[in-house]
């Protein structure tokens, strides 16, 4: 393919030189126009457009064009002959002469005057604002011939001084030439190569994201995605912890039906510094199973951790996790096992994904280890409902050998018998009544979480209403102190909640707690049972199912029973 090159001569009597020259270069495809300054920027604006490899202009019109174009621009410099020749011309007048233009004309023409000791004199503009007030000047200084190029011949005509336009030479246009097919097999070498490494990387990489220093996205090559399908707050959360890291940064996200994973680099070029993210996406599989839960936002609630009773539990947990070892959790409900085991995964900094696995209704079979190629941590549940000890133990022996941190979970340890074929590091959690420390900033966390999504007036809990809720809460666990804490910040209108609120509170709850009859079957007090924790979340089905432990659909047959 000849290389294409389009000169735009800022005068017409360029074009016999430049025809003249053409011949020369039959494996070139040279064309031309002419245009001065803005006239020739408009043109190469839209010779770029029609596939022009290179422009070759001059002076000003160069200067101007390297600025509308992204292809490369020659400005061809006038040779010491253009410059003898056009000198040596002026000189003969008898008029005061004076020398005005870009550099790149004037650059020269003072060395070769005061070489030759010609009678002239050299002013030199950056702009073509410049050459109006600089001839209107000169003019005044009794200068009447002016040399220069298009825009100062023409202001200087205007001016009633007599213009004297220095031209090109052949040796100057065929330089042109031989540089710009210089530079074109220099670009053409490396973009060969920046070819070839490009293909190597999106080979290697299927799907890629580069963003500047404003966060702007310029450049975005993906094959596995119709459309980037990460949201503005994941990627400006992705940017600031890249900004703040400057280190590799490793994030799963769940997007519909698939894990995309986001790897990113931070680079710097020219001082200019870049981000870069390299997408994979993995489709879920495994995680569509039932009883697979993927946790991909980081909780947002505090842990309380007052109390030496639960601070051991988590230096005891955090010692395991690091190490890799499988954490058997025993614990009441409600005493924060899942909590504390989703904390221990998010505060290890580990960028895997956190799933849950509820052996009530995922089937073992139906695993794909392949699948488990993100994950960083599983909490299992309900293990005791595995019916095969050594599928369980494989398992668990699969995930740890894949560096798979574990987690089981139950209230039971001797309901099933894997605990004990396999060794896990066990951890009871303290109840509510052993962490009477953390009862305080529990309650001011919940607080704060009402008053923001619920609207609620209390912000803080009186000492007195602390003592008194301290006393009445020693057989209760986390999630009971929640819904006392929730029902005391509905009615309490004051900013601080006292005592007599809470004891209304507790007082209405032991009522209720008495109103249920253990007169009747097991289902009929289940049922009663149901109905009054219906009461206490104003009939939110989904909440009394979570806090029964039971899916809405076994609440609603239970009821209707």
């Amino acid at each position: 393919m000849k290389i294409k090159i389009h000169f735009i001569a800022p005068y017409e009597s360029m074009l016999f030189i430049i025809k003249e020259c053409i011949p020369l270069y039959p494996e070139l495809e040279i064309s031309y126009s002419v245009g001065d300054l803005a006239k020739g920027a408009e043109i190469a604006a839209l010779e770029e457009k029609k596939g022009a490899d290179i422009i070759i202009s001059r002076g000003g019109t160069a200067k101007l064009i390297k600025k509308n174009v992204s292809i490369p621009v020659i400005d061809m410099h006038l040779s010491g002959y253009d410059m003898i020749r056009s000198l040596t011309l002026a000189s003969h007048f008898a008029d005061k002469t004076a020398i005005v233009g870009f550099p790149s004309i004037t650059s020269g023409a003072q060395a070769i005057i005061d070489l030759l000791d010609l009678p002239l004199k050299v002013f030199t503009i950056n702009s073509s604002d410049e050459v109006a007030p600089l001839l209107l000047k000169l003019k005044n200084l009794n200068f009447r011939q002016i040399a220069g190029d298009v825009i100062t011949l023409e202001t200087a005509n205007a001016f009633g001084l007599k213009g004297f336009l220095i031209q090109s030479g052949k040796e100057t246009i065929i330089k042109s030439i031989e540089d710009a097919k210089l530079i074109y097999g220099y670009l053409h070498h490396h973009h060969k190569i920046n070819h070839i490494l490009e293909q190597f990387t999106l080979n290697s990489n299927r799907n890629i994201l580069i963003l500047d220093e404003n966060n702007d996205i310029i450049y975005e090559y993906l094959t596995d995605f119709n459309e980037n399908l990460i949201s503005e707050e994941q990627l400006s959360l992705l940017n600031a912890e890249l900004s703040l890291r400057r280190d590799t940064v490793v994030k799963n996200f769940v997007l519909d039906d698939c894990i995309i994973a986001m790897t990113g680099f931070y680079h710097t070029t020219d001082d200019t510094h870049y981000k870069i993210y390299i997408l994979k996406k993995s489709e879920l599989s495994l995680m569509e199973q039932p009883g697979v839960t993927v946790h991909t936002n980081p909780m947002n609630m505090p842990l309380a951790a007052s109390s030496p009773a639960i601070r051991l539990v988590l230096n005891q947990m955090m010692s395991f996790y690091r190490k890799n070892d499988p954490i058997l959790i025993i614990g009441e409900k409600g005493t924060g096992k899942n909590f504390l085991s989703s904390y221990i995964h998010y505060e290890s900094a580990d960028e895997r994904l956190l799933l849950t696995i509820d052996f009530k209704q995922f089937k073992l079979e139906d695993i794909h280890f392949d699948a488990l190629s993100n994950v960083g941590t599983i909490k299992m549940k309900n293990i005791d409902n595995i019916q095969d000890d050594e599928k369980g133990i494989q398992l668990i022996k699969e995930c740890l050998n894949r560096k798979i941190h574990l987690f089981v979970i139950t209230e039971d340890p001797s309901a099933s018998s894997i605990y004990e074929k396999i060794h896990m590091n066990k951890i009871s959690m303290p109840t509510l009544a052993e962490r009477q420390e953390d009862i305080q900033p529990l309650v001011q966390y919940f607080l704060a979480d009402y008053h923001e999504t619920m609207g609620t007036t209390a912000v803080k809990i009186s000492q007195d209403a602390l003592i008194r809720l301290q006393e009445d809460t020693r057989s209760a666990n986390i999630d009971d102190l929640k819904n006392i804490i929730k029902q005391t910040a509905l009615i309490e209108k004051d900013y601080v909640i006292q005592a007599n609120t809470i004891e209304k509170i507790l007082s209405h709850t032991q009522s209720e707690a008495s109103q249920i009859s253990l007169n009747g079957t097991l289902k009929e007090i289940e049922k009663n049972i149901i109905k009054l924790v219906l009461s206490e979340e104003n009939n939110n089905q989904s909440r009394a199912a979570e806090r029964l432990g039971i899916n809405r659909a076994t609440l609603w047959r239970k009821l209707k029973e």
